[in-house]
């Protein structure tokens, strides 16, 4: 059994543990609770245009565009959605497990990374990081979608990739988060569902000025909104993720206290019935 000094020693650490645990727990909390604002707000916004768009190339017929046709390339580009810090439950390892059980060859796939953990992680598996992105996921704003949808759009009409997927954790609700892997490009109309009656599904869509020229417009902003809408997601999935991993840690460090705390009194009982049953022999020696 460990000595009296030890199991104190032990269990000072452990009860500063917990309170660093409690801090990010409570820190975690509070980033949550505008982070999920921020989330259940937008996501009404970019569900619609998600759909208006899908909708709208269900009914266009055939259009001649790289959008829709898609480059080529064998390659795949997809934006990794992680987090800077650790400490997140299986937050981070849930999507580097997405990416490498996605189907996809290692050598055919092309990574822009947002998030330092993701980078990193799939960097040493062999994956290649075209572009990372650390600073955007801190406080992601429209701007930083759009500049990382025009790279990645740029390298979709350069054909250095054929399609274009988005990784993220989708937020459900304060302990449900899900990893999602969600194809952008090419937009294939020819699977696309709308919910409208027969005759709807019949009428063909005009454009103006033309079906190209309005293509090109649309589908940049439907991508830099899908992006945003992704980043905005995934911050209120990490805090939510966080807070569930310091709480869990903070419960085990109470056990592990309360534990040491009868194993403490235990040796301390042990050393003071050792030191009476020495008192009693010496007395009855002496006597």
């Amino acid at each position: 059994m460990a000595s009296m000094r030890e199991i104190k020693r032990r269990r000072s650490s452990i009860q500063s543990t917990q309170q660093i645990t409690k801090a990010m727990k409570l820190v975690s909390t509070v980033k949550l609770q505008k982070a999920r604002q921020r989330a259940e707000h937008s996501k009404p916004y970019f569900q619609y245009m998600y759909q208006t768009i899908t909708s709208m190339l269900a009914k266009a017929g055939e259009i001649n565009h790289p959008y829709l046709k898609g480059s080529g390339s064998d390659r795949v580009g997809i934006v990794v959605v992680t987090s800077n810090r650790g400490l997140a439950g299986g937050y981070n390892s849930n999507i580097v497990r997405l990416i490498q059980t996605s189907g996809f060859a290692t050598e055919n796939v092309r990574l822009y990374t947002v998030g330092n953990k993701g980078a990193e992680a799939l960097a040493r598996k062999g994956y290649e990081v075209a572009a990372d992105y650390p600073e955007v996921i801190e406080e992601p704003t429209f701007e930083d979608a759009k500049r990382i949808g025009e790279r990645v759009l740029s390298d979709f009409s350069n054909g250095e990739i054929g399609e274009i997927y988005v990784a993220y954790t989708e937020f459900k609700n304060t302990v449900s988060h899900i990893p999602k892997l969600m194809k952008l490009l090419p937009v294939d109309a020819g699977e696309m569902q709308t919910e409208e009656s027969e005759a709807e599904k019949l009428t063909l869509m005009n454009f103006e000025p033309s079906e190209e020229e309005a293509i090109g417009l649309l589908i940049p902003k439907y991508v830099t909104s899908i992006l945003y809408g992704a980043f905005v997601e995934a911050v209120a999935s990490e805090n939510g993720a966080r807070m569930q991993a310091m709480d869990s840690a903070t419960n085990n460090a109470e056990e592990i206290i309360n534990d040491l705390e009868l194993k403490y009194n235990r040796a301390r009982q042990g050393a003071i019935t050792q030191e009476l049953t020495e008192i009693i022999a010496g007395a009855d020696a002496i006597g």
